[in-house]
């Protein structure tokens, strides 16, 4: 096969695979209520936060936003800090998918069942947390769900969040494959930014959450995944490898 040929796709999870923000945000405020914090994220406060990826970067972020002088002498009350609020959050997203609250996005489970069926790897690269991951394709797709990614890589396993690509290199290491034969699919800019700086042609998928971003170099931008074909997959990615300077930044 052509080291060019298309042999797999790579998925970001929140706002990729599904629209998980709204829940997430919930989360977030109900972790803050049950610990007296007083803060309430809005989605207006929210959308501006979602620039800075992973959730405990989010929390710190927005404390020392709240509270410019916030000091810690050796550091391990602020973390401590954050790390139950997340743990908190984390719990209660988990509640909230289990509940029925996130699905997957249109077109999303059928076009991972077509690419399995016609050969190619999927796997998943993401600053969320394996327990999120679990969560959601659990109640998503069902308890063989795993069986669908030949790689999962995630804040476990790569802690530099987007845009850095930190996650993307590894996952295209772990593939043993080269970034021209492979398709990100993102929902973000950061996202796009980190796919772009591992090589890899991206199509966007933007939602309520991230349609104002900047996604200038992606390889297509689209409302969603609905009535997206394999076909189509390989026809973008062919149009890219005879001219890749079309979808340069």
């Amino acid at each position: 096969m052509s080291e060019t040929a298309l042999q797999a796709l790579i998925f970001d999870v929140d706002g990729t695979l599904a629209d998980t923000e709204s829940a997430h945000r919930a989360a977030f405020n109900e972790a803050f209520a049950e610990t007296g914090k007083g803060w309430v994220w809005d989605e207006a406060l929210y959308t501006r936060l979602l620039e800075v990826s992973g959730g405990k970067e989010r929390i710190l972020h927005y404390w020392r936003q709240v509270q410019p002088d916030l000091q810690d002498i050796n550091g391990a009350g602020v973390r401590d800090t954050v790390e139950r609020l997340h743990a908190l959050k984390t719990a209660a997203y988990e509640r909230a998918v289990q509940g029925g609250a996130v699905q997957l996005r249109p077109g999303v489970l059928r076009l991972i069942e077509s690419a399995n069926l016609a050969g190619l790897q999927l796997a998943i690269a993401t600053t969320t947390s394996p327990v999120n991951i679990m969560a959601l394709l659990r109640a998503s797709i069902g308890p063989d769900w795993r069986q669908y990614f030949t790689v999962i890589e995630d804040a476990s396993t790569a802690p530099v969040k987007k845009p850095h690509p930190q996650v993307y290199l590894q996952t295209l290491q772990r593939l043993k494959l080269a970034p021209a034969a492979c398709l990100a699919f993102e929902d973000s800019a950061n996202g796009l930014r980190a796919a772009i700086g591992a090589g890899l042609a991206t199509v966007v998928t933007p939602n309520s959450f991230t349609a104002h971003h900047n996604f200038t170099g992606a390889l297509r931008i689209l409302t969603c995944l609905q009535g997206t074909t394999v076909a189509d997959l390989r026809e973008w990615h062919a149009a890219r490898a005879r001219n890749p300077t079309k979808f340069q930044a």
